[in-house]
């Protein structure tokens, strides 16, 4: 998936399971736009993972072994706590 097709992207956000939703498509809103092309990219592999892992990373139910994406795991967590509880 390309960084620069954001719609594309914004598409693979939406998993369809509330707590990565919860998780992810405000990571997307707010702060995508802001990243570094190798951070863009890490979150688009990211995105390419499965949910049950993407749901234990983010829960903090184990970590995955790639250390890009373990940097963006907490990047969303942080950037996520930071903003606060959100309704979707």
């Amino acid at each position: 998936m390309d960084i620069d097709n954001r719609a594309r992207i914004h598409w693979a956000c939406r998993r369809g399971m509330r707590e990565l939703d919860i998780s992810i498509m405000p990571f997307f809103e707010y702060d995508f736009d802001t990243l570094s092309d190798e951070d863009k990219g890490l979150f688009v592999r990211l995105l390419e993972c499965d949910d049950p892992d993407l749901f234990n990373w983010l829960m903090n139910h184990g970590e995955p072994q790639d250390s890009g994406l373990k940097k963006m795991i907490n990047l969303i967590q942080t950037r996520n706590k930071a903003r606060g509880p959100l309704a979707l």
